[in-house]
């Protein structure tokens, strides 16, 4: 698998480190992590865990060869240039190199090279500061899939964890955006790739869907609002008409207790926090960002660069590994039983 480092001053190299380290001492996790290599900056990730007490042995290889080496050295495939923030304080020199990596490890997937992406955290605003055009890895992944893979591509970004799975249908946008976004097609669109790779990667063979609504008390028959009525039942009547299983629109504050979560595999939300704050309340440190509906698989650990703590030592590496580990079981086989 190829790793992109993420945020060079961020948690994400440490938490490479802690995940190779993980591999070889025998901490409980989920299954044997399978081999990864990293594409990071070699002297930079020495430096780090010289500093955190986690000198490490690191060896610089070509991808195909990092399987052989995995077991005594973390392997690492160079970047273009050198890292020059330090934890903690990040550079803007640095963020070519945090986009270099990404393209990279899809390239590598392109190639044969790696049989998924696994992505650290970015700081999205120090790539705006060096002109990057998305407004996150999800929108940018979508672009790569269509440039390397010659695929159009919706990117549905996913939160997973045994406890909870979410879709929010409109991301990285300010909520005052989300009412002239949000249209039945996009709902529709949402719910048909969800369902597909729900089947296709996680051994589902007939997904249940449970749709949000967006108003409070899903509109109250239209006395909170009409939007419910207007985008999201019709959104609903449509894909049940394609044999899709949806329910909805529920309210959603009583949508993600243990006994709502039990009717339905993934929850499609209308907006980003109505989605986010429910998994990362019951799963903060387990829950793994999977972006569907691309011709390759990628996954993140469900956390940020925590610019705070980089450096310390004090990173868990929890989430990481958890992103490592399903994006193994999803590449190991389509039909591969995942949920």
């Amino acid at each position: 698998m190829a790793m992109a480092m993420g945020d060079p001053s961020g948690i994400g190299p440490e938490i490479a480190l802690k995940a190779w380290a993980q591999a070889h001492d025998g901490q409980a996790h989920d299954g044997d992590i399978a081999p990864f290599f990293v594409l990071a900056d070699p002297a930079h990730l020495k430096r780090l865990g010289r500093s955190i007490g986690l000198d490490l042995p690191i060896t610089t290889v070509e991808p195909q060869n990092a399987a052989a080496v995995f077991a005594d050295a973390l392997p690492v495939v160079p970047l273009s240039a050198a890292v020059s923030g330090e934890p903690g304080r990040p550079s803007a020199t640095d963020a070519p190199l945090t986009i270099e990596a990404i393209e990279r490890a899809v390239a590598y997937v392109y190639a044969g090279a790696a049989s998924a992406v696994v992505t650290n955290p970015i700081s999205k605003d120090n790539l705006y500061k060096a002109g990057f055009k998305h407004p996150g890895h999800t929108e940018f992944l979508g672009e790569l899939a269509e440039r390397l893979f010659g695929q159009p591509a919706l990117p549905v970004m996913m939160l997973w964890s045994p406890e909870l799975a979410v879709v929010p249908v409109t991301i990285h946008i300010a909520l005052a955006r989300v009412l002239e976004t949000l249209t039945s097609e996009l709902i529709v669109k949402t719910a048909r790739i969800t369902a597909h790779d729900l089947k296709q990667h996680f051994g589902l063979a007939r997904p249940r869907l449970a749709i949000s609504g967006l108003n409070p008390h899903a509109g109250e028959n239209g006395s909170m609002g009409r939007e419910d009525i207007d985008i999201i039942k019709p959104a609903i009547a449509t894909l049940n008409a394609e044999g899709i299983v949806v329910s909805g629109p529920h309210p959603a504050d009583t949508l993600f207790h243990a006994e709502a979560r039990a009717r339905y595999d993934a929850a499609i939300c209308m907006y980003h926090d109505q989605a986010l704050i429910p998994i990362k309340t019951l799963a903060f440190d387990s829950a793994v960002n999977v972006t569907l509906g691309l011709p390759f698989i990628r996954t993140s650990p469900d956390h940020g660069t925590a610019y705070d703590i980089a450096g310390t030592g004090k990173a868990s590496a929890a989430s990481l590994i958890a992103a490592l580990d399903l994006a193994a079981r999803m590449a190991r086989t389509p039909a591969g039983a995942v949920a």
